[in-house]
């Protein structure tokens, strides 16, 4: 069963030249976080940990007018109980973990508009491109429901200030503003956004696999850590990356000003 334009599927991937793509496809909902997209979503990133020998980057981008516009929440009034609103949003902390705990660097390609957890979407997501017309908010506060789940990836991206404001006010930001506070890395003409995040990702996409890998899980896991104990995990980590080949690889490639040809191993 699917809720998506044509019958299609809610989520659409496919993946081609170490570059897959997520494409979130419930436009006429706003590609709103429904319990089918999410479990379509998990099941995608599932699917791409296991094809990490041959997929290096992940964009995640939407159909239609809005990248996503957060839960569903016409779904959500549909059985207004406490446990399965606690399962609601059990499985859309599990989903963002899930991004974060992917080994390959997730994109995401934003347009129109990224709300409550579309925002957190965004957040969570390691880089973020964004087409100059998009617009972010954690709008909760506005209907009672304040955007607690959001703020989890919201506040640990921007400064607490600029979290606050965002989750007290629930006012749209522009990417502008977006990009000032760094909840976005780029923000491109809507005409570019496709070709910049692409090239973005085939920049990202020729690194060694396994180093980009290594990288991705320990700089998660260092920022939450005291300075010493950072410190000391991330020596260890490096002492280990050292012995890879793709190490040993990259740089006698440097050495040889050469160009290095990567085993991921």
């Amino acid at each position: 069963m699917t809720d998506a334009v044509h019958d299609e599927p809610v989520v659409k991937a496919t993946h081609k030249e170490g570059i897959a793509v997520l494409t979130l496809n419930r436009p006429r909902a706003r590609n709103a976080l429904s319990v089918e997209l999410m479990t379509a979503l998990e099941r995608e990133l599932a699917q791409l940990r296991a094809l990490r020998g041959t997929v290096f980057v992940v964009i995640l981008r939407a159909e239609g007018p809005a990248f996503c516009a957060g839960h569903d929440l016409k779904e959500m009034r549909k059985e207004p109980r406490e446990e399965v609103y606690a399962a609601l949003f059990e499985q859309c902390s599990r989903l963002m973990k899930a991004i974060v705990r992917l080994p390959q660097p997730v994109i995401a390609q934003v347009h129109g508009i990224a709300t409550a957890a579309g925002c957190q979407l965004v957040a969570s997501c390691d880089l973020a491109v964004a087409a100059d017309d998009a617009r972010f908010a954690t709008p909760g506060v506005n209907i009672g429901l304040f955007c607690s789940t959001p703020m989890v990836a919201l506040s640990r991206n921007v400064p607490t200030k600029a979290a606050m404001e965002m989750l007290l006010t629930g006012d749209m930001a522009s990417a502008e503003h977006a990009l000032r506070i760094g909840l976005v890395n780029r923000v491109v003409p809507a005409a570019s956004l496709r070709s910049e995040t692409e090239a973005l990702a085939r920049q990202i996409a020729s690194k060694s696999p396994l180093t980009v890998a290594i990288g991705k899980e320990a700089f998660y896991r260092q920022r939450e850590m005291s300075l010493d104990d950072a410190y000391t995990f991330t020596s260890e980590v490096m002492a280990r990356n050292m012995m890879a080949a793709d190490a040993a690889e990259g740089i006698d490639a440097f050495l040889a000003k050469r160009a290095p040809v990567w085993r991921g191993e």
